[in-house]
C-alpha cells in the first residue's frame, strides 16, 4: 500500500474518524521525536548557537566518575 493509498482510504473516513487518526498519528510523532531528542530546555538554550555548534551537540559523550578517576590517576603517577 502506497502513501497515496492511505491518503486516499484516509480522506473517505469520517471526520470524527480522521481526528482520532490524525490525534493517533501525531502522538506517535510525538513519541518518537521526544525519546530521540534532547530536552526542551536544552533545545531552547541551543537554538541561539551557530547552525555548526548546533551539529556538533551530542557528538561527545560526557565521562563517568570511572574515566574522572582514572584521569587522576593518570595525572597522579605523571607529576608524582
Amino acid at each position: 500500500m502506497t502513501l497515496q493509498d492511505i491518503q486516499s482510504q484516509a480522506l473517505q473516513l469520517s471526520i470524527g474518524d480522521r481526528w482520532r487518526l490524525v490525534q493517533s498519528l501525531l502522538s506517535s510523532i510525538q513519541q518518537e521525536t521526544l525519546a530521540l531528542s534532547p530536552s526542551t530546555t536544552n533545545v531552547n538554550s541551543f537554538a541561539e548557537l551557530n547552525p555548526w555548534t548546533q551539529s556538533l551537540i551530542g557528538v561527545v559523550q560526557l565521562g563517568t566518575e570511572e574515566s574522572t578517576e582514572s584521569y587522576v590517576d593518570y595525572l597522579e603517577e605523571k607529576y608524582s
